[in-house]
């Protein structure tokens, strides 16, 4: 897995959760932002994580990590900016490259790894899409390194949708288990009964 990067996109300003960061929020024991960053540097990768001007709460959260934080002027365009900035960061896409949210509190180690897992035994050459036992698509999804640069063509809030809508060839899907692949908690409500359910 030495030439694998995984891009934690957290530059968004958690809006919904009215005042409180959803990053910041605790899960096992750690802020959610430090939990996933932790994880993934579990795979060997090279991770990096992208921040809001400013967002020194969130840099607390990432000290001591061995990783790259990227800050990202554009951030209120949404998370286009994040994937370009992670991206840009490689070099010319030199490594395949996931992507990891910030806000997957259900997500393990083990999941990840498993998806790297798929994407090897594919070839390396698909686009390794997780999705939830049942076969709705999900996170993480992993990127071959020569799709990397189209990265740089995206705009908006709507993710890497672009990229996999170019290439419907090129997808294939792994399934975790339960709906790891598609819990995400954006408002305090989510997190409160999430949180009733643990």
């Amino acid at each position: 897995m030495a030439e694998l990067a995984i891009l934690v996109p957290a530059a968004g300003l958690s809006r919904r959760m009215r005042g409180a960061d959803k990053l910041l929020e605790p899960v096992d024991g750690e802020a959610m932002l430090r939990r996933q960053a932790r994880m993934a540097l579990g795979l060997e990768a090279r991770v990096l994580v992208t921040l809001p001007p400013g967002a020194a709460r969130r840099r607390a959260a990432l000290a001591g990590l061995a990783l790259d934080v990227i800050e990202v002027a554009d951030a209120r365009e949404g998370m286009a900016a994040s994937l370009r900035a992670g991206a840009a960061a490689l070099a010319r896409g030199a490594r395949d490259l996931m992507i990891l949210p910030a806000d997957m509190p259900e997500l393990t180690r083990r999941d990840l790894r498993d998806v790297v897992v798929a994407f090897e035994a594919a070839g390396g050459g698909v686009i390794m899409r997780a999705t939830a036992a049942d076969g709705r698509p999900g996170h993480p999804v992993l990127f071959p390194r020569r799709l990397v640069p189209e990265f740089a063509t995206l705009r908006g809030d709507t993710g890497a949708a672009a990229i996999l809508s170019a290439h419907p060839g090129l997808v294939s899907y792994h399934a975790l288990p339960d709906e790891r692949a598609l819990t995400d908690l954006d408002t305090p409500e989510a997190w409160a009964a999430w949180r009733a359910r643990e």
